[in-house]
């Protein structure tokens, strides 16, 4: 959480750094909220007579005649109400019913009422949507919806199992084409035992038939109106324009609440525990107030250990102490029980001055019963407190209560307009007064004010437009819980119905958790959330989903990851989510009610058997998601109790082994075994033919694939990152689907007929949907003559690894073998993420340049043996670029900014025109870095200078840099001064820097560390805080007048140097006050 914010030192390994850039492509209700409904899209598809006229035929024909239109490449993966409808506006009744195949059948009567049925309701939706929460009786007719809907998903796929069966026997007995399949193509075996599954299935598509009939005339006894429903995205206007996110805080109250309680921390800072309480309504801003002192760099250091400990309603005991653990570095043998947790907490903190976050706390036992014990053996502790309850922070027992107030009417009013990114102040004039009217029905709440604004920017910038929104009936539905009527509500309410469904998905996970884009991703494609979009992978579309729920406040994003590449969920979203939610989903905090059981369609259980246990007990269970994670001593049979499951999360749980029953989950497309321990996979897993995800990164027991993975036709997702794989099944390529592969083991040897040490890179071609792949052991592959990559239009993440150190030397053939491989790995010019790591070739590929005119953020990791750097500084979309390892460079020049063969429409007067963060680190041999103005470019030798007259400017966006483990480095370049939205630079172990100075723009935070050879700082004038360790030859700091705290370590502190003296009475003179002084 908050923890992994911190970044005021730069790593000195690659794993450090990369915790807060994205992942590398190879990381991971009775109110009617309808989550997840997929069904398909069916086409016109032509059918000869069949030739048998068994008194059974008609059943088995609509068996058949389903199957082979579901086999058609028109099924569509549409889910929820609206897309369920919608499908059958494309389903060509009149086409399909003069076939003699469906006369036979008898229903096409059935499928003409089917479709006008549904385009019936499909008019009714939205009326009913809007007036479920108040009316039982509309919120019932939705539910039998959903439940019609649920069970037609359910149909559909139990067809395709059994149609696939059917078609693999005619395919084994049968010359003639599919569209000629009949019995007596068929074994008597094969119709015998399929007659009476056939007849079942016919029965029940009828059933459904009969429950929509009954559905559709409910509606006119409701009186639902015909109401279309308008949407507008906000995601492509609204994207922040720089990756690194920082909060966007305005008034001064919460910026001199800060000030007030980091001063009254570090006066206490030495007493043994020191307890701060912020209480206030959901929603004033606690938490917001809480990370401000938490990542405040003074907080961050006066204390040895930091922790930020989001603890809820419902916590356990266990988890809360094994986080615990997690923020003070202790992952792995923590103990499994309270006390065995209390016990290793307490050494590990022993004789440490430690800051503790509890945010979110309903309970003072979390104090009492749980930290305070193992607390007490640290030297000095400071408790932060963050609850809505002020009895129990007092219980809790702490020395000052700080309460949050609402904001005032000024204030929410320029929270509004800024959250809508409003820009010109005639209209922010205009819109004042009817803006304040509506800050004042949000009650001052900072979260209510920031999600109506993303409501009023999907509508025009009218006072007639906003006066509506003021009139919703939103603001007084009495069957809500009062704190979620109005802004909140309106939020969730205005949402397309695909993204309504993300968000309450959202819900499943625990209170606090970070969540992983990729993993949310995922989970709705899986689910059939995501509307498929010509042209474009479910995956693009579902990112946009995510964005769009960022944009609208209704997801958080981590603002020290980059990209918006984590999130969490307000704890009052999350109410609202479970609340619409709650009939159909369970979750671990809550109590099941006896009621819902047969109701119940998703389960989210953390470090929990039992409730599992009861669930099934009960029977009738329906339920379609089941995530159980980091939990102990599962039964993995259990999970064949659950048949129609779709996803089945067994994150970090002590799983062992999948049984051969795992087959009998036809449903199922997401299966994550993610840290688990399990050594194999069944044979059977094969014949999950619906599976789209299979996740078995971090099983470290697993080192075999069976050759059923090459079954899974539908799978789109498979990882393998750091799980130690040797032997993979020919075929691959068959998967057709799959587009994000993690972990790809190279290899060129066979084990036998069937299996090899790897796959090679010929059988990447005939994956052409490919977006995210990452390739491990690239020293094993053979060059192939032709790109495995360059035809990939999709790809967007590409992570290439050699293993480093598996010789001490290499031979010429092989660094001209893997120079020729990497060349060969050519990308398409649309990828946006790259890693190169641990290649042992004396240069970089040929393709990496300003050709990647798509790259955002590019990694090189471990290139030991490259002399020279790429030309990137062309790349005109590069925001994010990291070096480390490259022992070879000596000199970073003007090649590192154009191609000495680069083109005039390759030039420009900006060199890394977008880039906002830049790391250097482990680089032994670095001696000089420079960007000049007369950078080569011209074919014929001459300066850009004097063939195009252009100045260079370099960096203009870069908003952090960080130097580490450069010891050979003499000076920064001059150009750096041009870097004017430089806030963080950061220079640690870089000994032979002499000098920093003349960086006019460097507005936030400098850091020195060992750099033993510093001699002066120089015309700094908008430093605002200085960090200074162990630079025993600085005798010179001037011209740095803005600078409010300074950081020193202990040694300098003793010896008081001239240019701290010298520097202090500056401060004096200017400012009539000391300078703060701190020890770092």
């Amino acid at each position: 959480m908050a923890a992994a914010a911190a970044m005021s030192t730069i790593p000195r390994t690659p794993a450090v750094t990369a915790a807060s850039l994205p992942p590398a492509a190879g990381s991971r209700s009775s109110c009617g909220g309808v989550v997840g409904v997929r069904v398909p899209n069916l086409h016109r598809q032509r059918f000869p007579r069949p030739r048998s006229s068994a008194p059974w035929a008609s059943s088995r024909s609509s068996i058949r005649i389903l199957i082979i239109i579901l086999r058609a490449r028109s099924v569509s993966p549409r889910s929820g109400l609206n897309r369920f409808v919608e499908s059958f506006d494309k389903f060509d009744v009149q086409g399909i019913v003069m076939e003699e195949a469906i006369l036979i059948l008898g229903v096409d009567e059935e499928l003409k009422e089917l479709q006008r049925r549904m385009k019936q309701i499909q008019c009714f939706l939205h009326d009913a949507e809007q007036r479920r929460i108040e009316e039982e009786a509309v919120n019932n007719w939705l539910g039998e919806l959903k439940n019609a809907i649920y069970d037609a998903d359910d149909i559909i796929d139990m067809a395709k199992f059994e149609g696939s069966k059917l078609l693999a026997n005619h395919s084994s007995l049968s010359p003639l084409p599919i569209k000629y399949i009949s019995c007596c193509n068929l074994s008597v075996t094969s119709c015998v035992r399929n007659v009476w599954t056939h007849r079942k299935i016919a029965l029940q598509i009828r059933r459904v038939n009969y429950n929509l009939q009954r559905i559709s005339i409910d509606k006119t006894f409701l009186a639902l109106e015909n109401v279309k429903a308008t949407y507008r995205v906000l995601a492509p206007s609204k994207r922040h324009t720089s990756h690194l996110v920082e909060p966007n805080l305005v008034g001064k109250e919460i910026k001199y609440a800060t000030s007030r309680l980091v001063e009254m921390i570090l006066t206490h800072r030495e007493e043994k525990a020191f307890k701060v309480a912020i209480v206030g309504t959901g929603g004033v801003g606690k938490t917001t107030l809480a990370q401000n002192i938490y990542n405040d760099q003074r907080v961050k250091g006066n204390f040895s250990k930091h922790a930020w400990i989001c603890v809820s309603q419902e916590y356990s005991e266990v988890n809360l102490l094994k986080e615990l653990l997690r923020n003070m570095g202790v992952h792995e043998r923590q103990g499994e029980t309270v006390g065995e947790l209390q016990s290793k907490l307490a050494s590990t903190i022993k004789d440490e001055s430690l800051f503790v976050v509890l945010d979110d706390v309903w309970q003072s036992e979390v104090w009492t019963n749980v930290v305070r014990t193992p607390f007490h053996d640290a030297a000095k502790a400071t408790i932060l407190v963050t609850a809505r309850d002020e009895l129990v922070v007092r219980r809790v027992g702490a020395e000052h209560l700080h309460r949050v107030e609402m904001m005032s009417t000024d204030v929410g009013w320029e929270l509004l307009w800024k959250s809508m990114n409003i820009k010109e102040e005639k209209e922010v004039e205009t819109l004042q007064h009817i803006g304040t009217k509506i800050v004042s029905k949000c009650g001052g709440l900072p979260l209510a004010i920031k999600v109506i604004a993303s409501v009023l920017a999907t509508k025009e910038k009218t006072k007639n437009t906003w006066e509506k929104v003021i009139e919703s009936s939103a603001w007084s539905m009495s069957k809500l819980p009062a704190e979620l009527r109005g802004a909140l509500y309106l939020s969730y309410d205005d949402l397309p119905h695909n993204l309504k469904q993300c968000f309450l998905y959202c819900a499943l996970y625990v209170e606090g958790q970070m969540m992983h884009h990729a993993d949310l991703v995922r989970f709705w494609v899986a689910e059939g959330f995501v509307e498929e979009q010509e042209g474009q992978l479910l995956e693009d579309t579902a990112e946009e989903y995510y964005h769009e729920l960022i944009c609208r406040h209704l997801l958080e994003p981590d603002p020290f990851y980059f990209d918006h590449y984590r999130c969490k969920m307000h704890d009052l979203l999350r109410y609202l989510a479970q609340h619409l939610s709650r009939e159909e989903c369970y979750f671990d905090q809550l109590p099941l009610e006896p009621t819902t059981w047969s109701k119940l369609r998703r389960i989210s259980i953390v470090n929990k058997t039992d409730m599992l246990s009861s669930v099934v007990e009960k029977g009738h269970c329906r339920v379609r998601t089941l995530m159980f994670c980091m939990s102990p001593n599962i039964d993995s049979d259990v999970f064949m109790r659950f048949p129609h499951l779709r996803v089945l999360d067994l994150t970090g749980s002590i799983v062992q082994r999948i049984p051969d029953s795992i087959n009998s989950l036809i449903h199922l497309r997401l299966l994550d075994l993610d840290a688990t321990d399990i050594s194999c996979l069944p044979d059977s897993i094969g014949s999950l033919t619906n599976l789209q995800i299979l996740n078995l990164q971090r099983c470290y027991a697993l080192h075999d694939l069976p050759m059923a993975i090459t079954k899974l036709c539908s799978l789109r997702c498979l990882g393998l990152d750091d799980t130690p794989i040797n032997q993979v099944p020919r075929g691959i390529n068959k998967l057709s689907l799959l587009n994000d592969l993690q972990g790809f083991p190279v290899g060129h040897s066979y084990v036998n007929t069937r299996k090899q040490d790897g796959w090679n890179l010929e059988e990447l071609g005939h994956l052409s949907e490919m977006k995210r792949l990452g390739m491990i052991r690239l020293e094993n592959a053979m060059p192939c003559g032709t790109s495995s990559l360059l035809d990939k239009k999709h790809l967007k993440f590409l992570n290439l690894r050699c293993t480093t150190h598996t010789k001490e030397s290499y031979t010429m053939e092989d660094i001209t073998n893997i120079e020729n491989v990497f060349d060969e790995l050519k990308p398409p010019c649309n990828l946006e993420d790259l890693s190169i790591a641990g290649s042992f070739g004396q240069r970089y590929p040929t393709w990496l340049g300003a050709d990647l005119s798509s790259l955002k953020i590019l990694r090189l990791i471990d290139c030991a043996s490259w002399a020279h750097l790429p030309a990137v500084g062309q790349l005109p979309n590069l925001k994010c670029l990291k070096i480390m390892g490259a022992s070879a460079v000596t000199k970073i020049g003007p090649e590192f900014l154009c191609d000495k063969t680069a083109t005039p429409r390759f030039l420009g007067t900006i060199a890394f025109p977008k880039l906002e963060w830049l790391v250097i680190s482990d680089m032994p041999n670095w001696e000089e870095w420079s960007f000049t103005e007369e950078v080569v470019g011209a074919s014929d030798g001459k300066s850009c200078t004097e063939n195009n007259k252009m100045v260079l400017q370099v960096m203009p966006l870069l908003q952090k840099l960080e130097l580490g483990d450069c010891p050979k480095l003499r000076a920064l370049p001059q150009q750096l001064a041009q870097a004017t939205s430089l806030k963080w630079l950061h220079i640690e172990r870089a000994q032979a820097l002499k000098v920093v100075e003349d960086l006019t723009f460097l507005s936030d935070s400098l850091l020195l560390s060992k750099c033993e050879g510093l001699e002066r700082l120089s015309n700094l004038p908008q430093v605002r805080t200085l960090y200074v360790s162990e630079c025993p030859a600085l005798r010179w700091a001037q011209k740095l007048d803005c600078v409010q705290q300074l950081w020193l370590s202990k040694d300098l502190q003793m010896e008081f140097p001239l240019w701290l003296s010298l520097l202090k009475q500056r401060y004096q003179q200017l400012h009539g006050e000391e300078l703060d002084l701190y020890t770092w």
